[in-house]
C-alpha cells in the first residue's frame, strides 16, 4: 500500500464516501418529461442570449456544453433545441433524490441540485457494501424520477468525485484503497478535480501529464509553480483528502440574478427587475430564516463587462423593500450608461455564519468492493 496512506491516521482509510453526480440533469428532466425530445440535442437556457444550463448527451457530441454562450452552441450544432429552464421543476426532483440518500444516512452533502456527497461508513440500513447502497441509490433514482445517476465510491471525497466521472452516464466506479494509489498515478491530470483547462495546460508544459508525473514534484515545487494550490495538489496525488461531508454546510450568501432576452436601456426597466429580484431574493432567505447585512449588485453589461459593488450595513437587511431601495443606491454608482443584459442581487454577511455547525464521521472498516 502507498506509504503515504499508511501514514494517514487510519480513520480515513476507513471511511465510504459516495459521490452522487445525475446525468446530464437539467436536460434530462427536458427530455423525461416531454417524450419529443428523447434522443435529440437540446440545450436548456435561451436560444437568443445567455448561455447554455445543461447540454444533453446527444448535444455534447457536437462539442455543446454548459456555460457555453447560445450562439456558439448553435454554430456548433444547427439543429439544437433550446429549451427554457423550469428551475422549481429540476429543484422538486432534486428534493425526492435528496430523500432517497436519506434513507441510507444523515451525512448527506449536496453540492448543487443534482450532486452530492454521503457518507455511508456507517449507515441507516447496515450495508457493509458502499458499491451495493450507490447501486441502490440509483436504482431507486430512476423508478422515482426515470433519470439515470452514476456514482463514484472510495475513501474520501477527492477520489470519489474523481471516481464518479469514469463511468458515466449510467454507471459507477469504486477506487478501493489497495487501488488509489496505482489508479491516481496512471491519472491524466485533467482528470484531477480541481485542475482546470488552464492549469493542465501549464502542468503539460512543464511535462506532468499523468498522477505519477505530478508525484515526482516536490511540495516546494508545486507550490511556487501553483501558489497555494501546490499543496493540495501534492496531497491529493498521494489520496490524502481529510475534508468530511459536511451535512449542514454554511451558508455564506444567498443570490439571485436574471439574463434577459433584450437589454435594458433605461431606467424605468431596470427598476423594474431590481423590484422583481429583491422580491425572489426576501422570499428565499424567508423560508430558511436568512438574514444578511451585507448587499450586493451584479451589473452585466452588454459588450460582457461586469460591475459589481456592496454596501454593508450595521443592522441586518430585513425586507425586500430595503434590499430594492439600496440596490438603486447601488445602480446610481455604476460606471457606464451602457445596455444591460443581466442584473443580480446577493446578500451576505448572514447570520447562518454565526451558528455553530457540527459534524460527525462514524467509521467501520472499509470491505472490497466490485465495481458495475
Amino acid at each position: 500500500m502507498n506509504p503515504y496512506l499508511c501514514g494517514m491516521d487510519s480513520s480515513f482509510l476507513r471511511r465510504k464516501i459516495i459521490h452522487v453526480d445525475m446525468d446530464a440533469f437539467y436536460a434530462s428532466v427536458e427530455q423525461h418529461d416531454n417524450p419529443a425530445l428523447k434522443g435529440k440535442a437540446i440545450a436548456v437556457g435561451g436560444e437568443h442570449r445567455g448561455v447554455v444550463a445543461a447540454a444533453s448527451y446527444e448535444a455534447r457530441k457536437f462539442g455543446v456544453r454548459s456555460a457555453m454562450p447560445s450562439k456558439t452552441a448553435k454554430e456548433k450544432c444547427p439543429h439544437l433545441i433550446f429549451v427554457s429552464p423550469r428551475f422549481q421543476r429540476y429543484k422538486e426532483i432534486s428534493r425526492k433524490i435528496r430523500e432517497i440518500f436519506y434513507e441510507y444516512t444523515d451525512l448527506v452533502e449536496p453540492l448543487s441540485l443534482d450532486e452530492a456527497y454521503l457518507d455511508v461508513t456507517e449507515n441507516k440500513k447496515g450495508i457493509e457494501s458502499a458499491n451495493q447502497i450507490a447501486r441502490e441509490i440509483r436504482q431507486k433514482i430512476f423508478e422515482q424520477t426515470g433519470l439515470t445517476a452514476s456514482a463514484g465510491i472510495s475513501i474520501n471525497k477527492f477520489l470519489a468525485k474523481v471516481a464518479s466521472d469514469i463511468n458515466k452516464p449510467n454507471g459507477q466506479k469504486t477506487i478501493h484503497p489497495d487501488k488509489v494509489e496505482s489508479f491516481l498515478e496512471e491519472l491524466p491530470v485533467e482528470k484531477f478535480y480541481g485542475v482546470g483547462k488552464v492549469t493542465a495546460n501549464k502542468m503539460f508544459s512543464l511535462g506532468i501529464y499523468k498522477g505519477k508525473d505530478l508525484k515526482k514534484r516536490s511540495v516546494e515545487d508545486l507550490t511556487r509553480l501553483f501558489g497555494k494550490s501546490g499543496a493540495y495538489y501534492y496531497n491529493v496525488v498521494r489520496g490524502i483528502h481529510h475534508s468530511e461531508v459536511k451535512p449542514h454546510r454554511i451558508q455564506k450568501s444567498v443570490a439571485v440574478e436574471r439574463t434577459f432576452f433584450e437589454d435594458l436601456f433605461d431606467e424605468h426597466q431596470v427598476n423594474e427587475k431590481l423590484q422583481s429580484l429583491s422580491e425572489e431574493l426576501q422570499s428565499r432567505l424567508q423560508k430558511n430564516n436568512i438574514l444578511g447585512r451585507t448587499l450586493t449588485l451584479k451589473i452585466k453589461y452588454k459588450d460582457f463587462s461586469l460591475f459589481t459593488r456592496s454596501i454593508t450595513k450595521e443592522e441586518y437587511f430585513s425586507s425586500a423593500e430595503h434590499y430594492f431601495n439600496t440596490g438603486k443606491q447601488l445602480w446610481e454608482l455604476r460606471p457606464f450608461d451602457k445596455p444591460v443584459r443581466l442584473l443580480g442581487l446577493s446578500l451576505s454577511q448572514l447570520n447562518t455564519e454565526e451558528k455553530k455547525q457540527v459534524s460527525v464521521q462514524l467509521k467501520i472498516p472499509f470491505k472490497e468492493f466490485e465495481d458495475q
